[in-house]
Protein backbone atom coordinates (compact mmCIF):
# COMPACT_ATOMS: atom_id res chain seq x y z
CA UNK A 1 0.00 0.00 0.00
CA UNK A 2 2.90 2.25 -0.73
CA UNK A 3 0.67 4.24 -2.83
CA UNK A 4 -2.26 5.13 -1.00
CA UNK A 5 -2.24 8.89 -1.81
CA UNK A 6 -2.27 7.96 -5.63
CA UNK A 7 -5.38 5.34 -4.99
CA UNK A 8 -7.16 7.81 -2.80
CA UNK A 9 -6.31 10.94 -5.08
CA UNK A 10 -7.80 8.63 -8.36
CA UNK A 11 -11.00 7.54 -6.49
CA UNK A 12 -11.27 11.54 -5.61
CA UNK A 13 -11.32 12.62 -9.18
CA UNK A 14 -13.40 9.45 -10.66
CA UNK A 15 -15.89 10.51 -7.84
CA UNK A 16 -16.03 14.34 -9.09
CA UNK A 17 -15.87 13.33 -13.14
CA UNK A 18 -19.00 10.88 -12.23
CA UNK A 19 -20.79 13.07 -10.18
CA UNK A 20 -19.77 16.20 -12.66
CA UNK A 21 -23.66 16.71 -14.38
CA UNK A 22 -25.47 16.36 -11.07
CA UNK A 23 -23.37 19.02 -9.12
CA UNK A 24 -22.77 21.45 -12.58
CA UNK A 25 -27.13 21.71 -12.90
CA UNK A 26 -27.11 22.22 -8.83
CA UNK A 27 -24.42 25.01 -9.13
CA UNK A 28 -25.75 26.43 -12.00
CA UNK A 29 -29.27 27.06 -10.71
CA UNK A 30 -31.31 26.43 -14.41
CA UNK A 31 -32.54 24.04 -16.15
CA UNK A 32 -31.64 23.74 -20.06
CA UNK A 33 -33.29 25.90 -22.94
CA UNK A 34 -36.64 24.84 -23.76
CA UNK A 35 -38.31 26.62 -26.91
CA UNK A 36 -41.16 28.68 -26.63
CA UNK A 37 -44.54 28.25 -28.10
CA UNK A 38 -47.01 30.39 -29.76
CA UNK A 39 -49.70 28.60 -29.47
CA UNK A 40 -52.75 30.88 -31.47
CA UNK A 41 -55.66 28.78 -31.17
CA UNK A 42 -59.42 29.59 -31.47
CA UNK A 43 -60.19 26.04 -29.07
CA UNK A 44 -59.73 26.16 -25.75
CA UNK A 45 -58.85 22.18 -25.40
CA UNK A 46 -57.25 20.15 -28.40
CA UNK A 47 -58.67 16.69 -29.46
CA UNK A 48 -56.90 15.27 -26.47
CA UNK A 49 -55.10 17.14 -23.06
CA UNK A 50 -51.85 18.89 -23.50
CA UNK A 51 -50.38 15.88 -21.26
CA UNK A 52 -51.32 12.84 -24.03
CA UNK A 53 -51.17 15.50 -27.04
CA UNK A 54 -47.23 15.63 -25.74
CA UNK A 55 -46.50 12.66 -25.04
CA UNK A 56 -48.56 10.77 -28.21
CA UNK A 57 -49.62 13.12 -30.58
CA UNK A 58 -47.54 11.27 -33.36
CA UNK A 59 -48.71 8.22 -32.29
CA UNK A 60 -52.25 9.88 -32.44
CA UNK A 61 -51.73 11.19 -36.25
CA UNK A 62 -50.59 7.95 -37.18
CA UNK A 63 -53.38 6.33 -36.02
CA UNK A 64 -55.47 8.79 -37.73
CA UNK A 65 -53.38 8.40 -40.75
CA UNK A 66 -54.11 4.33 -40.97
CA UNK A 67 -58.15 4.44 -39.70
CA UNK A 68 -58.46 7.11 -43.24
CA UNK A 69 -56.32 5.14 -45.27
CA UNK A 70 -56.50 1.80 -44.73
CA UNK A 71 -60.31 1.83 -42.85
CA UNK A 72 -62.09 4.90 -44.52
CA UNK A 73 -62.81 6.00 -40.91
CA UNK A 74 -62.65 9.86 -40.52
CA UNK A 75 -64.03 10.40 -37.41
CA UNK A 76 -62.16 10.59 -34.36
CA UNK A 77 -63.88 9.97 -30.46
CA UNK A 78 -61.65 11.90 -28.02
CA UNK A 79 -61.79 10.43 -24.49
CA UNK A 80 -64.35 12.72 -23.56
CA UNK A 81 -66.72 11.87 -26.50
CA UNK A 82 -66.26 14.70 -28.28
CA UNK A 83 -66.17 13.86 -32.34
CA UNK A 84 -63.47 15.69 -34.37
CA UNK A 85 -62.52 14.93 -38.29
CA UNK A 86 -59.25 12.51 -38.59
CA UNK A 87 -57.50 15.63 -40.73
CA UNK A 88 -54.02 16.70 -39.68
CA UNK A 89 -54.93 20.22 -42.36
CA UNK A 90 -58.55 20.88 -41.57
CA UNK A 91 -58.61 19.77 -37.82
CA UNK A 92 -54.55 20.09 -35.90
CA UNK A 93 -53.73 23.32 -38.44
CA UNK A 94 -57.18 25.29 -37.54
CA UNK A 95 -55.75 25.75 -33.97
CA UNK A 96 -52.53 25.34 -34.70
CA UNK A 97 -51.80 27.56 -37.41
CA UNK A 98 -48.33 28.73 -37.42
CA UNK A 99 -46.50 25.58 -38.56
CA UNK A 100 -42.98 27.42 -37.82
CA UNK A 101 -43.79 28.74 -34.34
CA UNK A 102 -45.40 25.85 -33.08
CA UNK A 103 -44.61 22.41 -35.01
CA UNK A 104 -41.11 23.26 -36.41
CA UNK A 105 -39.53 24.93 -33.27
CA UNK A 106 -40.69 21.49 -30.86
CA UNK A 107 -39.22 19.27 -33.78
CA UNK A 108 -36.14 21.28 -34.25
CA UNK A 109 -35.58 21.14 -30.41
CA UNK A 110 -36.09 17.31 -30.48
CA UNK A 111 -34.11 16.80 -33.70
CA UNK A 112 -37.04 14.87 -35.61
CA UNK A 113 -37.88 15.29 -39.09
CA UNK A 114 -41.58 14.38 -39.58
CA UNK A 115 -43.32 13.15 -42.58
CA UNK A 116 -46.18 14.88 -42.80
CA UNK A 117 -44.93 17.09 -45.00
CA UNK A 118 -44.18 14.93 -47.98
CA UNK A 119 -47.99 14.10 -48.57
CA UNK A 120 -49.79 17.41 -46.58
CA UNK A 121 -49.46 20.57 -48.06
CA UNK A 122 -49.61 23.42 -45.85
CA UNK A 123 -53.02 25.12 -46.33
CA UNK A 124 -52.61 28.86 -47.60
CA UNK A 125 -52.78 31.72 -44.90
CA UNK A 126 -50.18 29.45 -42.47
CA UNK A 127 -46.61 30.32 -42.04
CA UNK A 128 -43.94 28.00 -42.90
Amino acid sequence: MNNRGMIIAGIIIFLCMITFPIWYNVVGGKAAYTPEFKIVSKEKQCVESTKYMRAKHMQLLNDWRNSVVRDGKRTYTALDGKKYDMSLSNTCLNCHSNKADFCDKCHNYVEVTPTCWNCHVVPEGNKL
